[in-house]
């Protein structure tokens, strides 16, 4: 795999998709389209916007009125939720939500802007060849990593069967550009963005007010439940907030089911120098514990070793 750097990307696009939600399509050419031609599922990217403009003031959210104007000093940790080869270009995609100063910045990118992206950073999913079902658990904005898991799955592993799983608040807050219509829906197929590799998905929401009324790891159990057969040749791969990761992480411990997680922690560099984003590791075979990190030995886990 080429080795990580400090490259520039071309802005393609930046699309509003949602509520608060916008997707950016990165350009990489030359050694920046080697290196992130390689970028697997669950790595990710440490990207500069603090020459990136405020939007207008009328555009601001009254919520980040006054955070808005704190100074960036600080690169921002994204997973793409798809790369493309084409030639001797690379097209990364990034999913972002409006949450502050930096991703508040994110909305004025337009097509031609550059910006600067170290990457690829970390590690990502790995995926065992003795497998014959992967459950992916996607939580808020968690689903970039994982949706393009389903891309690379159904591409190069085409004889394991791929069911996704996506929650949220609320409809509102679920970071998809489309649900499909009730027909799709009996049918197993809820989202487009799986939908599209032919993947079924599943959803909830902690409100109700889209598909299954309570958590998405409800959905996830509900599955495993219907059948103790089906446990057989499944691995599980999540990412979303720490509370959901738990519970997946002991609903797999407790089927004996492998299972892969994908942390968060704040980055301040996203290479192991400043030791800021330390995850509490159980050490097989002892009752001892260690701290790896999150962006260097992760942020894809192995769901038995992180302690919640």
């Amino acid at each position: 795999m080429p080795d990580k750097g400090v490259f520039n990307a071309v802005v393609s696009s930046n699309n509003h998709v949602g509520h608060c939600f916008y997707r950016v399509s990165l350009e990489f050419s030359g050694a920046g389209a080697d290196a992130f031609g390689s970028f697997r599922p669950g790595q990710f990217a440490q990207i500069d916007v603090s020459d990136v403009a405020l939007p207008s003031a009328e555009a601001i959210p009254e919520d980040l009125v006054d955070s808005s104007k704190r100074k960036i000093l600080l690169r921002r940790p994204f997973s793409f939720t798809n790369v493309t080869v084409d030639g001797n270009k690379t097209f990364a995609e990034l999913l972002y939500r409006v949450v502050g100063p930096a991703t508040l910045r994110m909305t004025t990118l337009s097509a031609g802007d550059s910006i600067s992206v170290i990457g690829p950073l970390g590690n990502g999913f790995w995926i065992p060849n003795d497998k014959k079902t992967a459950l992916l658990v996607a939580g808020g904005m968690g689903t970039p990593p994982i949706q393009f898991l389903v891309k690379v799955i159904t591409a190069d592993y085409p004889k394991i069967e791929v069911v996704a799983f996506a929650g949220a608040k609320t409809a509102e807050e679920l970071p998809f550009e489309n649900r499909l219509d009730e027909i799709s829906q009996q049918l197993g197929f809820s989202l487009l963005e799986f939908a599209k590799y032919g993947v079924r998905s599943m959803v909830a929401t902690d409100d109700g007010s889209t598909g299954h009324h309570g958590l998405v790891t409800d959905c996830l159990s509900q599955w495993l439940e219907q059948d103790d057969s089906a446990r057989d040749g499944v691995i599980i791969y999540s990412c979303g907030p720490e509370a959901m990761l738990a519970k997946v992480a002991k609903i797999a411990n407790k089927g004996k089911i492998d299972c892969q997680l994908s942390m968060e922690r704040r980055m301040a560099c996203g290479f192991g120098l400043c030791q800021s984003c330390a995850v509490e590791c159980r050490v097989n075979g002892t009752n001892e514990t260690i701290y790896k990190l999150c962006c260097e030995d992760g942020p894809v886990f192995d769901g038995r070793e992180v302690v919640f």
